[in-house]
């Protein structure tokens, strides 16, 4: 039975991962978590000083999920979106958060600095968005609220009942 390949992408912090388990856990689906894979495998072509993380070696993380995307029944949770290839895709969800919402759980995570401030300016000028708009049809692409347990709880109602009525459709 053929089923979805889906990306969950947006600012850090918005709540892609809890999303994402969470949908794995009542779907059955595949979660991958992109930052947690190419920190396993060391999928990395340097370090960028300023703002104090990895910088991803994106070549390497496509070889590595290929095969995976190709099955189908994927979820992808990363904070980038322009340099997954369009065809792994059957939709896309930006999960939106408010600022202020979003300087807490940044905050909590020990962001601080330039690194707190660019990923709040991110989230305020729609950058994740706009990518996720520029590299996959726009009719796949879907901005989600993500600001409550209660968003949470109508987000996966609706992406389980999207993949429920994706599944009927493709099989």
């Amino acid at each position: 039975m053929r089923r979805p390949n889906i990306l969950l992408t947006g600012t850090p912090g918005v709540g892609k991962t809890t999303l994402g388990k969470e949908l794995a856990s009542r779907t059955g689906m595949t979660y991958i978590n992109v930052g947690d894979m190419a920190k396993a495998g060391k999928l990395y072509e340097g370090f960028d000083e300023e703002y104090n993380c990895p910088i991803l070696d994106e070549d390497r993380v496509i070889d590595e999920l290929e095969d995976k995307m190709s099955e189908g029944g994927v979820i992808v949770d990363y904070h980038g979106c322009d340099f997954f290839p369009e065809r792994w895709f059957h939709i896309v969800f930006v999960l939106r958060t408010e600022n202020s919402f979003l300087y807490d759980r940044l905050e909590s995570r020990g962001y601080k600095g330039k690194k707190l401030q660019d990923n709040i300016q991110c989230e305020i000028f729609q950058t994740i968005y706009e990518e996720a708009v520029l590299s996959y049809r726009e009719e796949i692409v879907h901005q989600l609220p993500s600001n409550t347990p209660e968003d949470l709880e109508r987000n996966l109602d609706q992406i389980t009942q999207w993949i429920e009525q994706w599944t009927k459709d493709n099989n």
